[in-house]
């Protein structure tokens, strides 16, 4: 072995996070518990994992369960598409793979939100393969180890971090191997002020060495990210509230939703204006409001944009049939 890997592994044995997924014998649990874990921390994740795995323990049973259970148990967490691509990859499973996750790499990455990271990561954890992965942890540890001077969210960049990561990965281990860097990464050499001094990789760290430690990785110019100004209105019948379900595809597929509609950069100059919130939700939706009071301004950010939703409450004219 590296003493990279070495080292690693050996910080590895005596500090690891006990985690539900953990050691799991299924390899079904690793797979849900990759795909919660993109872009959510640790901490959020456990006990929505818990909670999925008492209400889909198998495969089997989350390919057979309703589209709106499988959401209502990821709601909270976000990134629905996740949960979407779960249940569609699960039914291909119980009918394909009589339920079990395949070993085989070229029919995991068929599977639907299973991309190169989540590949790497189920071969290794699950089924104990030679597989090195690369994720946001992995690549900034990586980068600082080697001082990677090349944008590492560049094709070049990336292709450097996946061959120091297969470089360094020890056989037999990659499953402890890529799961003790993704320890490190979420305890040790974060994204700001990395503690250093608590690093088993220190004495070999080029970044540390040199002082440059925060300034790796090095990423892509951010481009400017967007600001919308949206409206959205509530309409109260009696006991019952005005809902509008979204398109299947896009953000936030068939999800249901206030009525509403983005205004246009120069209709909101001077502030949001009345006519305006009518005009826009009648050109969009083709429902007709009449403006009552104004509820608050919700704030929102995405991945790739901002939205301030102004809420207000209506009266309804008319409505599409």
């Amino acid at each position: 072995m590296s003493r990279l890997s070495t080292r690693l592994l050996n910080w590895y044995n005596k500090h690891k996070r006990i985690l539900p997924w953990r050691d799991h014998p299924d390899p079904y649990a690793v797979w849900v518990s990759e795909i919660m874990l993109q872009q959510t921390r640790v901490e959020t994740v456990i006990p929505y994992f818990e909670k999925w795995m008492k209400l889909f323990p198998t495969i089997k049973k989350l390919a057979k369960a309703n589209e709106q259970d499988v959401l209502n148990a990821w709601e909270g967490l976000g990134y629905y598409s996740r949960a979407r691509n779960l249940h569609k990859s699960a039914k291909v499973v119980a009918e394909k793979f009589n339920g079990e996750l395949p070993r085989n790499l070229d029919d995991l990455k068929s599977l639907a939100g299973i991309g190169k990271y989540t590949v790497g990561a189920i071969a290794s954890m699950a089924f104990g393969m030679d597989e090195a992965t690369l994720d946001g942890n992995l690549r900034r540890i990586f980068s600082r180890l080697f001082d990677v001077k090349e944008f590492a969210d560049s094709p070049a960049g990336e292709k450097i971090l996946w061959s120091l990561a297969r470089e360094n990965l020890p056989k037999g281990k990659a499953g402890d191997y890529n799961q003790a860097l993704m320890d490190l990464g979420s305890t040790i050499c974060l994204p700001k002020n990395p503690k250093c001094l608590l690093c088993p990789l220190i004495q070999i760290c080029e970044a540390r060495k040199k002082g440059v430690q925060e300034l790796r990785p090095i990423l892509k110019p951010k481009k400017k990210t967007p600001q919308y100004i949206d409206v959205a209105v509530v309409v109260l019948r009696r006991d019952e509230v005005l809902l509008n379900q979204r398109p299947a595809d896009g953000l936030l597929a068939n999800m249901w939703e206030f009525p509403n509609a983005r205004l246009a950069e120069a209709a909101v100059l001077g502030g949001v204006k009345s006519k305006e919130i009518v005009k826009s939700l009648k050109a969009q939706t083709k429902i007709q409001v009449k403006q009552k009071e104004a509820l608050g301004i919700v704030n929102h950010a995405y991945t790739h944009f901002k939205v301030s939703v102004h809420v207000y409450q209506c009266d309804l004219i008319s409505i599409p049939k």
